[in-house]
């Protein structure tokens, strides 16, 4: 019998293994892929990278660590972040606690007990007082399910399931069916192998510039001897990044030249940062439009087609009420002459054939198609394993409406059932290993003091989970996000309920208001002696 079981190796996952056995508790995980990584193992699609910066994108919970290991870039590459991982299971000597290739397909409660009975696709049964969700918000790959889409001849391929050996685009027309983060980043590196690139847009999205580079020496040693303070600033900020400026004046508090000027070193400086150069971006739709537009002018600037720009720029929703792009190139990359914009708005897919795509006006013959559609975020990962509480209560029933739980990190009537990244957590709009950081952290807290108290089961109250859910989506409704129809509103996934899943009141104050909830013995939480 375990005490824990953990579902994902991920950053998550990794974490939770060291935090909870240096607490003497016994773990199991279980991991789908074939190594650690949880997103970066299967993202390995070309120009792959993370956007937030790599100094930031990284564990702070081990000093050593962070001074010993050396990023070499400002935004790090897939194949960096992935060899990150591989060398924190093996400095901490987590792997012999990872099941990999395997995933759980099922889990139930038993009250009596006190205990989780939980089944994997390999046929293992095991029992734990634990149940730790640890898969990711973005790790359940959404592949649309367009007719005739099984049937083409050429290659198909997911920006979320890439394959490990390398891909050679060289000499093919490839189609690209996507313009979020992941199609940003691998149009223009597949626009310079392939013969011919038809990129199929749904939604024109904005981006702001990489400004990628190698990081140069002096710089990494003063992160390295400010590292202590650094982290403690990200702790406590909205997004849980140090280097993100923190904004004094409305944008419609500056004469016009000021504010100009705020915006070409926003964009000079480069990534999502730019959000935050005036304090009402995301609030006030005067200054969202007045960046909005600064940012559509770029794309006219960058774009020499002035059909092809128009097309590029996005006009129904505003600046990062989707999720901003971090992009290397991707404007100019319509410049070549090996690439074509078709936009879905107008001529939408009909069906793909057997040589490549049909639209309402034209067909297309393809060698390859690279679907870059995104995920079943945040929610998708826990909805692919039959969870069943006291009573065969079943989540996804109890989530039928859309999710529900108490800071995100426990769902009522799912005893002893944590979650990382979920739904109302602050992860999926802020540093992820910084928040998962937090809530590893407050769950490990949590168990520690259960078992010196004497406490077997821990669930979230319906009153405090009812009080948490309206209060997330009272938090986003000051905002201007919910506006729009991104995968923050599960908008991207047919039949998906349309709740704002991530809480937007910043990570520092999520962190204060479970610290609060802890110091108050766990009010809003029931627990079972």
């Amino acid at each position: 019998m375990q005490d824990t079981v953990v579902v994902g190796a991920g950053f998550s996952g990794l974490y939770l293994i060291h935090k909870l056995r240096n607490l003497g508790f016994n773990v199991r995980a279980f991991e789908a892929a074939g190594d650690v990584g949880g997103t970066w193992y299967w993202n390995q699609y070309p120009g792959a990278r993370c956007d937030v910066e790599s100094l930031e994108y990284s564990y702070s919970f081990s000093d050593d660590l962070q001074q010993d290991w050396q990023w070499s870039e400002r935004y790090a590459t897939q194949p960096e972040i992935l060899a990150y991982a591989k060398h924190v299971v093996d400095r901490f000597e987590l792997r012999d606690a990872i099941s990999f290739r395997t995933r759980v397909v099922g889990a139930e409660f038993n009250a009596a007990e006190g205990m989780w009975t939980i089944r994997t696709d390999r046929g293992e049964i095991l029992r734990a007082r634990y149940f730790i969700m640890a898969g990711g918000n973005l790790s359940m790959p959404r592949m649309p399910e367009f007719p005739g889409r099984d049937g083409f001849k050429g290659r198909l391929y997911h920006t979320g399931s890439w394959p490990h050996e390398p891909v050679d685009f060289s000499g093919l027309r490839v189609a690209v069916i996507g313009t979020g983060s992941s199609g940003v980043q691998v149009i223009p590196k597949i626009a310079e192998q392939a013969a011919r690139v038809t990129v199929f847009q749904r939604t024109a999205n904005y981006c702001s510039p990489a400004r990628n580079l190698t990081l140069p020496q002096d710089k990494v040693e003063w992160y390295k001897r400010n590292y202590g303070a650094r982290r403690e600033r990200a702790r406590y900020s909205g997004a849980g990044v140090a280097a993100h400026p923190v904004p004094l004046y409305s944008a419609l508090q500056v004469p016009v030249e000021k504010r100009q000027e705020a915006f070409e070193a926003a964009w000079t400086r480069g990534g999502a940062g730019i959000l935050r150069c005036f304090n009402d971006i995301l609030t006030n739709p005067e200054s969202n439009e007045l960046l909005s537009e600064f940012v559509r002018n770029k794309i006219r600037e960058i774009v020499k087609d002035p059909e092809v720009a128009a097309r590029l720029t996005p006009t129904d929703h505003g600046i990062g009420t989707k999720r901003i792009c971090v992009d290397s190139n991707y404007y100019a990359t319509f410049n070549r002459d090996n690439v074509e914009l078709v936009d879905l708005r107008q001529d939408p897919i009909v069906t793909i054939i057997e040589q490549g795509i049909r639209t309402e006006s034209k067909s297309f013959d393809f060698d390859a198609i690279v679907f870059a559609t995104g995920y079943d975020a945040v929610t998708g990962a826990m909805r692919q394993i039959d969870i069943s509480g006291p009573g065969d209560k079943r989540l996804a029933e109890s989530w039928a409406e859309g999710p529900r739980g108490y800071l995100g990190l426990l769902t009522s009537g799912f005893p002893n059932l944590f979650m990382i990244s979920g739904p109302g957590t602050p992860a999926a709009v802020s540093n992820a290993i910084a928040a998962i950081e937090q809530q590893v952290e407050w769950i490990a807290d949590c168990m520690l003091y259960m078992r010196e108290r004497g406490y077997t089961q821990i669930d979230a109250t319906p009153e405090a989970e009812a009080m948490w859910t309206d209060h997330v989506r009272d938090v986003a409704n000051t905002t201007l996000m919910p506006r729009a129809n991104s995968w923050y509103m599960g908008a991207n996934v047919p039949g998906k309920p349309r709740v704002f899943l991530a809480y937007l009141g910043g990570l520092g104050a999520y962190r204060m208001r479970c610290a609060d909830v802890a110091f108050m013995g766990y009010d809003g939480f029931k627990l079972t002696p």
